[in-house]
């Protein structure tokens, strides 16, 4: 049997379980074996009964083995064949207005409701935050540079937050240096900030489709229109394509989510990340980058940024904490490229960034406590997406596809047939579960059968059966076609 790394006690328990789901695979164990006993599997792996009881655990709920009384585990019959992901998308492929904020400013209003749970929305549990950890960094910083935390901070932002940015971006292989990053109020302002300064009114701006509804807004309120990429739900924008519309339309800029996209959770190849910066550079053109969700992949390694490739100073890279920290400490940050100075013009003018927690973020990062909490939470988050993944799986209809996101903590699920998205969230909603309609993510209207669920909440009977609750419903109006 394959050993265990007990050098990294954040994975154990979830090495033995893909030790055991391998053993499945491989038909070494098959439907009605008994798994091996808690203390046998603890002395062949030399690591603790709690380790393997967490394991099997996870199994369990994931539906990979079953409990049966004074008899120990045994491999489970799967009830249904492993879910196909959604088809690759076919936006229109004509630039559009965007008329999505009304839209979104309700959906995200009613998420807030008391008694609703949340699939709607992505954000993080704050249960897996390290909530002590950051309130000691905050109280740390504010005693130790009491007159520093209560100035402004001006931009480009406090220069040591800037300096572990950096060393996080050079470790990916981008030469950047702390000069080169500008931080911003979270992710979304530094979106913000890049399409501002690279675009105008009336501009073309390509997108993924579907694509993040806050990026749409934004390309909305700046009187932009949006061209429609089609994108896989494994690889990410069908680079084939864009090449085709680029030649087509007068494109000022491309947005792009490469890594774990929001909504689809596709995981762009670096060959293609290349491509796509090199096929932007050859015309010109400025390549925004979100990689919000870059930190939380759930193999060994973290992809790399575009940016890596972008010997033009085209590529213009922006992330945050938000999913992995801190939301409501709104650090996030934009190494613009050769857009700095629109970029800072542009933060000037719409405010200054919080100096007390830009220095509590830099002192956590310079302890070296966000690597070790990243690998606690990478964990989590797929642990949590398997578990939801697979309950989508067993609860909803026959005819119902879900993506299987590389990391981050998002699912993107095709409804079947004659199921309408918006028509779900109201049900849903009037049952205390709410979703995230399809449509939200297109300027066109489209994904009318398509959700995105949160997975970012610790699995617990309460999310278990929220999901349960969706998929009567989904049953329901299928019945109806």
């Amino acid at each position: 049997m394959a050993t265990v790394c007990p050098t990294r006690d954040s994975y154990l328990y979830d090495q033995v379980g893909q030790l055991v789901v391998d053993m499945i695979d491989k038909q070494t164990l098959q439907p009605g074996d008994r798994v091996p006993s808690l203390r046998k599997m603890s002395r062949q792996l030399k690591v603790s009964v709690t380790t393997v009881m967490q394991a099997y655990g996870a199994l369990e709920e994931q539906g990979f083995i079953e409990a049966r009384p004074q008899s120990g585990y045994f491999v489970r019959a799967r009830r249904r064949a492993e879910p196909q992901v959604p088809r690759k998308s076919r936006p229109r492929s004509e630039p559009r207005s965007v008329a999505v904020g009304d839209t979104v400013a309700a959906i995200l209003a009613a998420t807030k409701q008391r008694g609703v749970m949340p699939l709607g929305v992505a954000n993080p549990s704050t249960e897996l935050l390290p909530v002590k950890a950051m309130n000691r960094a905050l109280a740390r910083v504010s005693a130790d540079q009491s007159l520093a935390s209560i100035d402004y901070c001006f931009p480009p932002g406090h220069e040591e937050l800037r300096r572990q940015i950096a060393f996080r971006t050079v470790d990916l292989g981008c030469n950047v240096g702390p000069d080169d990053i500008v931080i911003a109020n979270g992710c979304t302002e530094a979106l913000s900030l890049s399409l501002s300064a690279v675009a105008r009114h009336g501009d073309v701006i390509a997108v993924e489709s579907p694509t993040y509804f806050f990026i749409l807004e934004m390309i909305e309120r700046l009187g932009m229109l949006a061209l429609e990429i089609c994108t896989d739900a494994e690889t990410g924008m069908c680079l084939d394509t864009l090449e085709r519309e680029l030649d087509r339309h007068d494109v000022r800029a491309v947005v792009t989510v490469a890594n774990f996209h929001n909504p689809v959770g596709s995981l762009m190849p670096d060959t293609s990340k290349q491509r796509l910066v090199t096929m932007l550079a050859e015309r010109a053109i400025p390549l925004i980058e979100d990689d919000i969700f870059g930190d939380l992949h759930f193999g060994e390694t973290r992809p790399r940024i575009a940016k890596c490739f972008d010997r033009d100073g085209l590529v213009l890279t922006c992330s945050s904490f938000s999913k992995t920290l801190a939301p409501g400490y709104r650090i996030g940050w934009v190494i613009p490229g050769r857009f700095s100075e629109a970029v800072l013009k542009n933060k000037r003018t719409m405010g200054f960034s919080a100096t007390p927690t830009q220095l509590a973020v830099a002192e956590f990062l310079r302890s070296g406590g966000y690597d070790r909490h990243l690998r606690r939470l990478r964990t989590a988050y797929r642990d949590q997406v398997q578990r939801m993944r697979y309950h989508v799986a067993q609860v909803f209809p026959e005819g119902t596809r879900i993506t299987r996101p590389q990391g981050g903590f998002v699912l993107w699920i095709e409804l079947p047939q004659g199921v309408d998205s918006l028509e779900l969230h109201e049900l849903a909603l009037q049952q205390g579960v709410s979703i995230a309609p399809g449509t939200l993510f297109s300027p066109t209207q489209k994904y009318r059968r398509f959700i995105r669920l949160n997975a970012g909440m610790v699995w617990s009977d309460e999310v278990r059966g929220a999901v349960d609750t969706l998929g009567e419903i989904v049953h329901e109006l299928a019945a109806r076609d």
